[in-house]
């Protein structure tokens, strides 16, 4: 499995059996949707869900899926796509895409919650904007590291209740690079040698 972050919290997983991406957002590079499969969406907001550049997608690649939780119906519209819901299991590329989770986390009590999903594929977990733990075991995790709805002491007790060999950082687009410089040193001394940075557009295989 070759894993690439393609901005923000946007990651491709390309495998001997096909190729899917998870989370192309505004903030990511289109160019992650070329050629693939399936689209996993956890939830409904713009930095996860580039609904103008899905609808690019379907015109030009018709046969491609797109998941997401039934919320998602509010920014795709009339566009096709299969709702997904924590206990689903997806097949798709020569493996399996689990569904994990109901909740995006709070940002705060005046701002109405909306679903949101993780997905688990052999392993590595992306849990788009929650806090959600998986109840089997997690080998890499693809970790929030800022947001508004997040803190550096709620980032650092996910990651250890995670408890993952590998954790590599997304949803970082509103950080500038020393910003980045700055998250990335604290994380590694208070997590330790599990975490480390994928570079945009970088693959690293797992």
């Amino acid at each position: 499995m070759r894993l690439t972050k393609f901005g923000h919290s946007c990651v491709r997983f390309d495998l001997d059996g096909g190729s899917f991406v998870i989370d192309p957002g505004v903030f990511s590079d289109p160019a992650a949707l070329d050629g693939v499969d399936a689209v996993f969406i956890t939830h409904q907001h713009a930095d996860h869900c580039n609904d103008p550049e899905l609808r690019r997608l379907l015109e030009d690649e018709p046969e491609t899926r797109i998941y997401g939780p039934e919320s998602l119906s509010n920014v795709l519209g009339h566009l096709p796509f299969t709702a997904v819901s924590a206990g689903d299991a997806i097949p798709v590329a020569g493996t399996e895409v689990k569904v994990i989770g109901r909740q995006h986390a709070v940002v705060h009590p005046d701002i109405p919650a909306v679903s949101n999903v993780g997905y688990l594929v052999d392993g590595v977990f992306h849990p788009g904007d929650s806090f959600t733990v998986p109840d089997e075991p997690v080998r890499v995790l693809l970790a929030p590291v800022s947001a508004p709805w997040m803190k550096l002491a709620e980032a650092v007790d996910f990651i250890r209740e995670i408890d993952a060999p590998v954790v590599h950082p997304i949803h970082d687009a509103i950080l500038s690079k020393d910003g980045i410089t700055i998250v990335d040193r604290n994380l590694a001394n208070l997590i330790g040698e599990p975490y480390q940075r994928i570079a945009d557009g970088n693959p690293t295989t797992i």
